[in-house]
């Protein structure tokens, strides 16, 4: 199983409050994301730069 690196948000004094919990929800919504995927056994795809990639949890 490969590893997903996941960075954290920093909270930057040049980033609105609604970025903030924009980027927050992101991070939120992968990580439910990736515990899905495990939960029923199923690929992840990601795109980089232009090549489909299916990554197994």
């Amino acid at each position: 199983m490969e590893q997903t690196k996941t960075k954290s948000v920093s909270k930057h004094s040049n980033r609105s409050e609604d970025a903030n919990k924009f980027l927050e929800g992101l991070e939120k919504v992968h990580k439910n994301l990736i515990e899905f995927k495990k939960k029923m056994n199923t690929d992840l795809v990601y795109s980089i730069n232009g090549k489909i990639v299916r990554v197994k949890p």
